[in-house]
């Protein structure tokens, strides 16, 4: 069985005699290819705010869920939800239920703030 995953690492698994796996870094939509959603990122933004933060924060120009930026960044669930927690303490960002998730969006300011670094790169 080969089995795609969102961490850029590779592995094997096994239950002898019957299955194998071999599990591989994705690649495609989900596998942007930044090595953790830092591409795109404004210098000064990341010096700001940290790498990983900002580029959650970038990541947000459609509103998303934490699985999506979990996906997207390759950081795990509690760091993703610990920079969503800075940003919405800052008020950088927005969440609204949708059916059974929770959709984080830029808000004003926070797309104020990613707007006024574009060209920064």
């Amino acid at each position: 069985m080969f089995v795609p995953v969102t961490p850029r690492q590779s592995w094997c698994s096994w239950d002898a005699p019957h299955r194998y796996a071999v599990v591989y870094p994705c690649a495609g939509v989900l596998a942007d290819g930044s090595g953790g959603g830092a591409a795109g990122v404004p210098h000064a933004l990341a010096a700001l705010l940290g790498p990983a933060r900002a580029g959650v924060l970038v990541l947000l120009d459609t509103p998303k869920s934490t699985t999506q930026l979990v996906a997207l960044t390759g950081q795990g669930l509690g760091s993703v939800g610990r920079h969503l927690k800075v940003l919405l303490d800052a008020r950088l960002v927005g969440r609204r239920r949708a059916g059974r998730s929770v959709l984080y969006y830029r808000s004003d300011a926070g797309e104020a703030l990613v707007r006024a670094q574009q060209g920064d790169g």
